[in-house]
This record gives C-alpha cells, sequence and structure tokens, in this order.
C-alpha cells in the first residue's frame, strides 16, 4: 500500500517539474512514508527521521514531509518530537503536502492519489482498492491510522488498470487492507469476485493478484470467482497469524483453526495448483509452548509455500497493547521465530525442488544483477541469463528450472518462447 501511495505521490511531484535524485544530500525535498505495523518497521522510521535533521537544518528552502501509519488522526506528539518536519500527512492524503511544494516551487498538481498515475509504471504494479479497515484484530494498529474502510467504485479501478496497461504495465495487484470485504460499503454492494471479473476483462493486462486476504471473509464466491478468470494468479495470501484457538480468539480474529483449514481445502479443491502463503505472529500475549506448537503443526500439515513471520510487539493504541501483558519473552519470541523460519525453509525448499525440469511461465519484470527475473502464476521469483538481445521486460517467457533454493529459481529459456504483451 506505501509503495502505490509513494509512486502516485511522486507521479504529482514530477508533474510539477521536480525530478528523482539519488541521494538525501542532492535533495531539496524528502517524503518520508512510513509503516508501523512492526516496532522494527517504527524504529526505523524514527531512526531515519533523527538522521533527517541536520539534513534539514542545513538549508531554508529544504522540505521535509512526514506520511503513512506513523502519522495518526493527532500529531502534536510527533511535531513536538520531530519539530524539523515541515508537514505530516496521514496516509494516502498527501494533498497538503503537493499543495505546500507547489506553492514553494510556483507550480501546482492534482494532488489526488488516484488521479497521479505513474507514467512509467513497472511491469508489475499496484492498484489500491479500499483504504482502512472495519476490522478490530487485536494487535494491529491499521484501523487507528487509516480509518474505516473506503471501497472505491468498480468503475473507477477498472479504469484506473486500463490507464496503467496503456502506459506498460502487465499485471496489477489489488490492495486492500482487507481485500474480500471490497464493496460492502458502496451503492450495490459489489464484491471482491466482480471485481476481480471487471479487471479479467481489461485488454492487454495479462495477470492479476490481490492483497491481503482475510480468513473469515473469502468467499466461497471470491475462490470461484479466482478460478475461473484466466488473469488472475494462482497465488493467495491467507494469514492465519496462529494454530491455537485461545491465541486466534485473543487475537479477535473470529476463525477457528478448523475453519482455517476447511477453507484451505476449499481453495486448493477449486483452484488446481494454487500457491499458498500466509502470516503468523508468535508471542502473542499469553501464548504458551503448547500454544505455539499448535501453530507449528498446522504449518507442517499445510505446508504453505511462504510463510511471513513476525514475534509479537506491542502496537500503542491497540486492544492488546492496552488491556493485555507483554508476558513472553523477548529471547522466546525469538526462538519461535527462527523455529518457524526453519520450517519453513525446509517446506519451501521442498516445494521448489518439485520444480526442477520443469517449464513455467515467468512474467519478465526486469533486470537483476545481470540477469532477468520475473515470477510464475504461482509468485515464485525466477531468474535466468540473457539468452538473446532482446528487451524481454513486460514479455511472458517460458523458463526450465535447473536450480531451486527456498527463496527462488533459476534456469534457462533454452528455445524461444517468449510472448510479447
Amino acid at each position: 500500500m506505501n509503495k502505490a501511495e509513494s509512486d502516485r505521490l511522486a507521479a504529482a511531484l514530477e508533474e510539477m517539474g521536480l525530478v528523482p535524485v539519488g541521494s538525501v544530500q542532492d535533495a531539496d525535498i524528502v517524503i518520508l512514508n512510513t509503516c508501523v505495523v512492526r516496532q522494527s518497521a517504527e524504529d526505523k522510521a524514527t531512526g531515519m527521521l533523527g538522521m533527517l535533521k541536520s539534513w534539514r537544518r542545513q538549508s531554508p528552502r529544504r522540505f521535509l514531509a512526514l506520511t503513512g501509519c506513523l502519522v495518526g488522526p493527532s500529531n502534536g506528539a510527533l511535531s513536538e518530537r520531530f519539530g524539523h518536519v515541515d508537514v505530516f500527512a496521514r496516509p494516502g492524503e498527501y494533498e497538503e503536502i503537493a499543495s505546500e511544494i507547489g506553492r514553494r516551487v510556483g507550480s501546482s498538481t492534482r494532488a489526488n492519489g488516484h488521479d497521479n498515475l505513474p507514467l512509467k509504471p513497472p511491469v508489475a504494479t499496484y492498484v489500491p482498492i479500499t483504504r482502512g479497515c472495519d476490522l478490530m484484530c487485536a494487535y494491529c494498529v491499521i484501523p487507528y491510522r487509516r480509518g474505516r474502510q473506503v471501497s472505491r467504485p468498480v468503475d473507477e479501478v477498472v479504469a484506473e488498470v486500463e490507464t496503467l496497461v496503456l502506459r506498460g504495465a502487465r499485471q496489477v495487484t489489488l490492495l486492500g487492507q482487507t481485500v474480500d470485504l471490497y464493496g460492502h460499503d458502496l451503492p450495490g454492494k459489489p464484491d471482491l469476485a466482480d471485481l476481480l471479473r471487471a479487471v479479467n476483462a481489461v485488454s492487454g493486462l495479462r495477470r492479476i493478484r490481490f492483497l491481503t486476504s482475510h480468513p473469515k471473509h473469502m468467499t466461497e464466491r471470491i475462490i470461484r470467482a479466482i478460478a475461473d478468470s484466466d488473469k488472475v494468479c494462482e497465488h493467495i495470501n491467507l494469514p492465519v497469524q496462529s494454530g491455537s484457538d485461545q491465541v486466534l480468539e485473543r487475537m479477535r480474529r473470529g476463525y477457528t483453526s478448523a475453519d482455517y483449514m476447511r477453507l484451505v481445502q476449499t481453495v486448493r479443491a477449486t483452484i488446481p495448483g494454487v500457491a499458498l502463503s500466509t502470516d503468523v505472529i508468535v508471542g502473542f500475549p499469553g501464548e504458551t509452548e503448547g500454544q505455539f506448537i499448535d501453530t507449528v503443526r498446522l504449518l507442517e500439515e499445510l505446508r504453505f509455500d511462504k510463510v511471513h513471520v513476525a514475534a509479537y510487539s506491542p502496537r500503542p493504541g491497540t486492544i492488546a497493547q492496552r488491556t493485555m501483558a507483554n508476558d513472553v519473552p523477548q529471547e522466546e519470541k525469538e526462538r519461535r521465530r527462527r523455529m518457524v523460519e526453519d520450517l519453513e525453509e525446509r517446506t519451501a525448499t521442498e516445494i521448489n525442488r518439485g520444480l526442477l525440469g520443469k517449464r513455467v511461465e515467468v512474467l519478465v519484470e526486469g533486470r537483476h544483477k545481470g540477469m532477468w527475473q520475473g515470477r510464475t502464476r504461482t509468485d515464485k521469483l525466477v531468474f535466468f541469463p540473457f539468452e538473446r538481445d532482446e528487451d524481454l521486460a513486460g514479455s511472458i517467457v517460458g523458463v526450465q528450472i535447473e536450480r531451486a533454493s527456498p527463496w527462488s529459481l533459476k534456469g534457462s529459456t533454452r528455445q524461444p518462447s517468449s510472448v510479447r504483451a
């Protein structure tokens, strides 16, 4: 979400005639877009703000703005702590930033994130379809920073995708804090299935992804739309967070581990070859060793293609921070995190080795360290060497897999197999 918002803000600034530079010291304007979903992310943001203090004071012409989830409805404490920041803007609401920059440079732009689309979007780009969240998971700060959910109309999203495709995008990832709840606040209540089918009809678009799903709200209608829409990739991120029913209840997730496992069975039965990734929090308040082992057993049984694991960190103002003791020692949280990571590495290695010798379709996104890189429909990262003097970015290429690691695949084209987008 932050990447999509940063791209749109950058497009607004470029419309004013500004150009990006390679380093902070060369910049006249710095805008820091922040994430606070975990303490480590917040620490990184505040550390950068501290480093920018001397940069800002070197010249009165310099301008520093802060946006993203570090900025809440009231910024008195932030303003007092970071007095060198010129403008504070809530996530996605950067009209004041663009207006102040425009005043300083004698230019103007439409400071609406949905109007300011990149002129040269990447091959794989992001399209926000909702902002905010109506759920109140005990650990999550997002509803407090981004507010209630607001969905964008289907025709507006489709028009944006059409524009991005005309400008060079070949894949879009539809973004929402709880993407499965898309549309419940719109007239007529269209759902994610309706949106997927509408975007699937966009000419020139090759692939569609979406993030992030909630197990309680992924309906069979949405699952069927994924299976029936040829451009929607067979990859779903479905955060489980814990395998313990007691922990899930304290997290306010609204489902049990049995509910989750039935959903996974339905997804795998309906979408052949689907790849599943998930998110896990270890060390949530009150999590016992036995409850943690419940999570490990669930991961062992379901065998995800990727597991994103984080040690719990209390977020100010959340239900967990206000009402629960952060009683799992940090060293124990780290032990549990490493245990999940080790399990994931073994599982991902076994799954990826199953692709050795097989030919996969890769949407080429660009070059990396002398090789082409891209992803399969199941979101596997693939690298392959240059074998022709041809720009393959935006093409779908058949790649024979020759090496597999937990995190990526390597192969070669060996025979002409690119299809221009």
